[in-house]
Order: C-alpha cells, then sequence, then structure tokens
C-alpha cells in the first residue's frame, strides 16, 4: 500500500469540491480556481516562512564571517552558529519549516490530478485532463501540452532571477545551484496528466507572485565577498 493512500480521506474531498466548482465553471478553470483557494489558505504560513527568510538574511553576512573564521573548525563553526541564532531569537530552519507544513497539502492534490477519476476525463480545447504528453496526437493536442510547457518555463524563468537575487550566502553549499531548480517544473510537467500540469501552473504561478508580495521591502542581496581562511 502506498503511503499516499493515507490521504485519500482528503483527496475525496478535495474531488468533491473540485466537481461541484465544474458544475459551475469549465473543469480547467475548477482547478486553478480551487487551487487558488488552498494557496490563499495556506498564505499565513508563506508569511511566516518569508519572515524566517528575512531574518537569514538579515544573519548572513555575521554567518559569512563565522565560516570563514572557522573554516577548518567545523565544530567550533556549529558552536558559533548556534549561539549567533540563540543570540539573535531565531532559527535556522524559520524559513523551510512553514514550508514543509504545506506539503500534505500539495500531496493531496497532487494525487487528486495524477489519480484516475472522472474529473480527468474532462477536456480543455479538446484535451483529455487525464491525458500525458506522450500519448498526445495531432496539432491542436501538441499545441496545448506546448503552451503549459511554454508558460512554466516563463514561470519558472521569473522564480529563477527571483531565487538568484535572494541569494545570500553565496559560500554556503548548494547555493549556485538552488536557483536552477526553478525550471525543474517544466520537467516534472512531461510526466504527469494535463490536470495535474494545469495545477503546476497555477500554483508556481502562485508562488512567484505571493514572493514578490511578501518580499516586495527587501533590497537585492549583494554578493558577499569571500576572503581567505587565515
Amino acid at each position: 500500500m502506498s503511503v499516499l493512500t493515507l490521504l485519500d480521506p482528503a483527496v475525496h474531498l478535495a474531488h468533491d469540491v473540485v466537481s461541484a466548482l465544474a458544475g459551475l465553471l469549465p473543469t480547467a478553470l475548477a482547478i486553478v480556481v480551487f487551487t487558488v483557494c488552498v494557496r490563499l489558505a495556506l498564505h499565513p504560513l508563506a508569511r511566516a516562512a518569508a519572515r524566517g527568510q528575512k531574518a537569514q538574511a538579515r544573519l548572513a553576512p555575521k554567518i559569512a564571517e563565522l565560516r570563514r573564521k572557522h573554516a577548518k573548525h567545523p565544530e567550533k563553526l556549529q558552536a558559533e552558529l548556534a549561539e549567533l541564532y540563540r543570540a539573535e531569537q531565531a532559527s535556522p530552519f524559520g524559513g523551510c519549516l512553514p514550508g514543509l507544513a504545506q506539503a500534505p497539502f500539495f500531496s493531496v492534490m497532487y494525487r487528486l490530478f495524477t489519480t484516475p477519476n472522472d474529473l480527468l476525463h474532462h477536456t480543455v480545447f479538446g484535451v483529455p485532463l487525464g491525458l500525458h504528453v506522450n500519448a498526445a496526437h495531432g496539432p491542436g493536442q501538441q499545441l496545448v501540452f506546448g503552451l503549459l510547457y511554454a508558460a512554466l518555463a516563463g514561470v519558472g524563468y521569473l522564480s529563477f532571477r527571483n531565487a538568484r537575487r535572494a541569494v545570500t550566502d553565496p559560500t554556503a553549499p548548494g547555493a549556485a545551484l538552488l536557483p536552477y531548480l526553478s525550471f525543474g517544473t517544466v520537467l516534472f510537467a512531461t510526466l504527469v496528466p494535463l490536470a495535474a500540469g494545469i495545477y503546476l501552473l497555477t500554483t508556481t504561478t502562485w508562488t512567484v507572485a505571493e514572493r514578490a508580495f511578501l518580499h516586495r521591502d527587501a533590497r537585492p542581496a549583494q554578493p558577499l565577498a569571500v576572503q581567505p581562511a587565515r
């Protein structure tokens, strides 16, 4: 039994809500509206994550200096970092824990739009919502998937640009690679049905817009000069 089957009661509830919306709107638009409503309900968690990220940005120069100073003494570095967070009443996980709390909600929506159900029999511009790109035939269906991937790539670029600007500590492990993960949504969308692709486009667009709103007063991060350890 898959671990995701534990989410089935919530998936059934989400299915009923989307079905009710689909009685008033085209099913594809019902997916968009439902996704926006869920993201709106999760907005307080996003605000908490933004506060944690701002705290990390504020401490970034001090963290970089400690890493430079204790580069050859990892135990001393960890102790100094712990003391810094304690003194500043911050947490190194302040920006990610709220995001992790959202994971069950995203898992429910992913399962709803990837598990066979009656919603996936509906169409958008003649393309079944349960169709995968490798089963698309004819220029019309291929055009719909092409437009979806192009839109996801555009949103991915905006997310990539914002992620590059948000880097406060270039010396941190993976700092140079993480922004490129913004384009992973495009690759992932090729593996799921059209309905899940519409969900991904909606939720990633919301994420970019929400981040821009929550960080509207933040200055672009300036790359920190990395000095050689003495």
